[in-house]
């Protein structure tokens, strides 16, 4: 007979279950292939053991345009998918419309390698139409955003960021995905949104929000909209959806517009993330490469600092551990993000740009995880941004991470 405790856990785990299986939280078979991946040891036993646990939403997890490993990145579709995986934050980069109406890009000139735009009737906006690769020469093309209005936006469709250089027709050019990736889920093309859409789905799905001011690729003022209109009217449509600061980390890589938040908008500015990248020169363990005055950035305010994750990782005992930068930051009192995972591929060969600071212990995707307990355990980032957010989640919650 089963005893009263004993059933009561069952029961208590069956529930559980029943709860994630409700908000469709899964993690799918990559974990799992992830870990059998690894090398034995502590990691990978603790790991292994938490094969059989219930999936739950972690903050500690954040889609990286959703989950564009697989599916077309800032399309509805893609962050469904991310929130499925538990990711409890979803990222929203923003752009601007001819009209100034906020919308999900990556780039304000990133329609070519991102939707059909090529394949439609809006080709003859793009400020550099289609030009077929020639001899040495490569396919190039540029297509904006702000050369297009809304109406015009919500006519095209997300693909796979992608685009092949060697191309000598426009639809040749589309097809560039790469050979890790997938156009299984872009078959039917992704739904594009504007940044409420974004908003409005992503409170749907039971996630936070961290929306990315993207640098525009026209001059600003751009027909009398400026920098700071820009800024405020992302901060704006939080505020009329009834969306508490607390609930959302504006990002930016211009420490202008991280400094306007702060000062206009102070509730939201608590959560203002600094973000910053990797730059020739940089030199985890020689503070004058860094670029960044970490006392200076407290001083004005700024508690969120976002590096590429190859800045906050170094090689160590043929292993991974914080940089030094990393260190500083953080003794400093910033709290840090890294971005961003699963973006690199397969391991096997370094890792690429992400990985470039620890190419020589990187050799296996099972670093996946590797790297990961290294940015929690060693450099003590509070999330972490991935193009496939399963591998975040599992980790984050076998490691009791909320």
């Amino acid at each position: 007979m089963t005893s009263k405790p004993l059933l009561a856990l069952c029961l208590a785990s069956t529930a559980l279950a029943g709860a994630a299986l409700a908000e469709g939280i899964g993690y799918g078979p990559r974990p799992a292939y992830l870990i059998d991946r690894m090398e034995d040891g502590p990691l990978k036993t603790k790991l292994a053991s938490c094969l059989g646990q219930t999936p739950s939403r972690s903050m500690f997890s954040i889609g990286h345009r959703g989950a564009p490993l697989m599916f077309p990145e800032h399309t509805a579709e893609s962050n469904r998918a991310a929130a499925r995986m538990g990711a409890g934050i979803l990222e929203c980069d923003v752009t601007f419309t001819k009209d100034h109406e906020l919308v999900c890009r990556h780039a304000q000139n990133d329609l070519h390698t991102t939707t059909d735009i090529l394949g439609s009737d809006l080709a003859d906006t793009c400020v550099a139409p289609f030009a077929p690769a020639n001899g040495d020469t490569p396919a190039t093309a540029e297509c904006r955003t702000s050369e297009i209005t809304l109406a015009e936006f919500r006519g095209l469709t997300g693909k796979m960021d992608a685009a092949d250089k060697a191309a000598t027709t426009p639809e040749g050019y589309m097809n560039g995905t790469a050979n890790w990736r997938t156009d299984l889920y872009s078959v039917q093309g992704g739904t594009l949104m504007t940044h409420a859409e974004s908003i409005a789905l992503f409170r749907s799905l039971g996630a936070k929000f961290t929306p990315e001011l993207k640098s525009p690729s026209v001059e600003m003022p751009h027909d009398g909209f400026t920098q700071q209109d820009y800024a405020q009217k992302l901060i704006d449509e939080y505020k009329a959806a009834g969306i508490p600061a607390s609930d959302v980390w504006p990002q930016s890589f211009n420490l202008d517009d991280v400094l306007y938040w702060i000062e206009a908008e102070p509730e939201f500015g608590k959560q203002a993330v600094f973000l910053v990248e990797w730059h020739d020169g940089f030199d985890e363990q020689n503070p004058e490469t860094w670029q960044q005055d970490f006392a200076a950035l407290k001083e004005q305010g700024v508690n969120y600092l976002a590096p590429s994750l190859n800045m906050l990782v170094t090689p160590k005992d043929g292993d991974y551990a914080a940089s030094d930068y990393a260190r500083a930051a953080r003794e400093a009192g910033l709290t840090l993000i890294a971005w961003t995972l699963e973006r690199s591929g397969p391991l096997g060969s370094g890792g690429g740009w992400y990985f470039q600071s620890v190419a020589e212990v990187t050799d296996t995707d099972g670093d996946y995880f590797n790297v990961l307990r290294a940015l929690h355990e060693d450099a003590g980032v509070a999330g972490v941004f991935s193009d496939w957010p399963a591998t975040v989640t599992y980790y984050a919650n076998c490691m009791g991470i909320d």
